[in-house]
Parts: structure tokens; C-alpha cells; sequence
């Protein structure tokens, strides 16, 4: 469909000013640069903030790219910066190159989904007391107490990684997808909980 003539229509606090950044926002997530381009345009040449519009992006960045691309987070706050600093007409660019990388980038919303679920359990009053072997033993009175005693310091460790209990419960709350980036923070992940499990099962007998 062509795009004919006729004047904006964008009211800064109504309809069509929500509908317009829902429009840009759902086209990057969408995976569609020109979409998110074209509403990009519509906000700017309708004089609309550019540190709303960075703000949206640096929320889309984080939400929709996520670990797939952790690149996309670093380079909407640089554009957000940008715009502020520079302001219209030049914003428009840091904001469309933003745009454009979250757009075709790599897509994950575990960050989002995993942050929700422990959120909903603190919520809902599934607290956890800290494990006896991570609170803080610094203090006057607390290695009597046997506060941090038989914590194990991971650095020293192989790899750097000692698989000791952190949570007091088996939850799992991150779950990693095969997307960019993403696939190999899921290969670690499920080497680390499978070394964890098994020390929980030798712990248990």
C-alpha cells in the first residue's frame, strides 16, 4: 500500500500519540526495520521528545533482545545519551541506528520472564532465609552464630566455579534460549545446574 499525503496525525498525551511508539515498539520486536523506521519517522517529524522515544528503545533492547545480543542494551543507552546530548534533527540518527540493530538482532525475552517469575514468588510470600554458609561473617559475633561457615569461594575452583548450594531451594527461574549470543550462556548454565544437582544429591545421603 502506497503512502499517501495527508497531515500527521499525533496528539502528544491521546490515541494516536500510544498507538504510534506501540507501533514502533511491536515492529522491532517484530523483526521489521523499515516498520519500526517509518513509525520512527512519524514520531520524529510529529516534534515528539527524543528521550521518550530512547526509552523505549532501551526498554525493547532489554526486553525483546536481551542475552541473545547483549550489544543491543550497550548501544540503546549510547543512543539515548546521544539524542539528549546532540538533540533534533542530528537525534535522529543515533535513534534510527538504534532502531535498526534491535530490529534485526537476535531475539530472547528470557531476562524479562525470568526476573517476572522471581518477583511473583517474593510476591506471593515464598521467601527463602539465607543459606547459613553465604551470610555475612564479618561482623562481631556472627562465625559463632556460623554465619559463612563452609561457604567455598568459587575463583578457586575449576573454572572458577564450585558448585555449592546459593538458593536454599531447587528452583529454577533463567531459562536460556538457543538464540545468538544466548546458546552459549545456555551450554554453561546447564553444565553448572547439572554439577550443582549432583552435589545437592551427595549432600542429601
Amino acid at each position: 500500500q502506497s503512502i499517501q499525503k495527508k497531515a500527521i496525525v499525533y496528539d502528544g498525551d491521546g490515541d494516536a500519540h500510544y498507538d504510534t511508539i506501540s507501533a514502533f515498539i511491536k515492529s522491532m520486536r517484530g523483526s521489521d526495520p523499515d516498520a519500526a523506521l517509518y513509525w520512527l519517522a512519524k514520531m520524529i517529524e510529529a516534534g515528539e521528545d527524543p528521550r521518550f522515544i530512547a526509552r523505549r528503545i532501551v526498554i525493547c533492547a532489554a526486553e525483546d533482545v536481551g542475552l541473545a545480543d547483549p550489544m543491543a542494551l550497550v548501544l540503546a543507552n549510547s543512543a539515548l545519551q546521544a539524542a539528549e546530548f546532540v538533540g533534533w534533527p542530528e537525534a535522529r540518527i543515533p535513534l534510527a541506528e538504534a532502531t535498526i540493530y534491535i530490529a534485526t538482532a537476535n531475539k530472547s525475552n528470557s531476562a524479562i520472564t525470568a526476573i517476572d517469575a522471581a518477583l511473583d514468588d517474593v510476591k506471593s510470600g515464598r521467601t527463602l532465609a539465607v543459606p547459613e554458609h553465604l551470610r555475612d561473617a564479618h561482623y562481631s559475633g556472627a562465625k559463632k552464630l556460623g554465619h559463612g561457615e563452609g561457604y567455598k569461594y568459587a575463583h578457586e575452583g575449576e573454572n572458577h566455579f564450585v558448585p555449592q548450594d546459593y538458593l536454599g531451594a531447587d528452583k529454577i527461574y533463567y531459562e536460556p534460549t538457543e538464540q545468538g549470543a544466548e546458546k552459549k550462556i545456555k551450554e554453561r548454565v546447564e553444565k553448572w545446574r547439572a554439577a550443582l544437582s549432583e552435589a545437592r544429591k551427595k549432600n542429601q545421603k
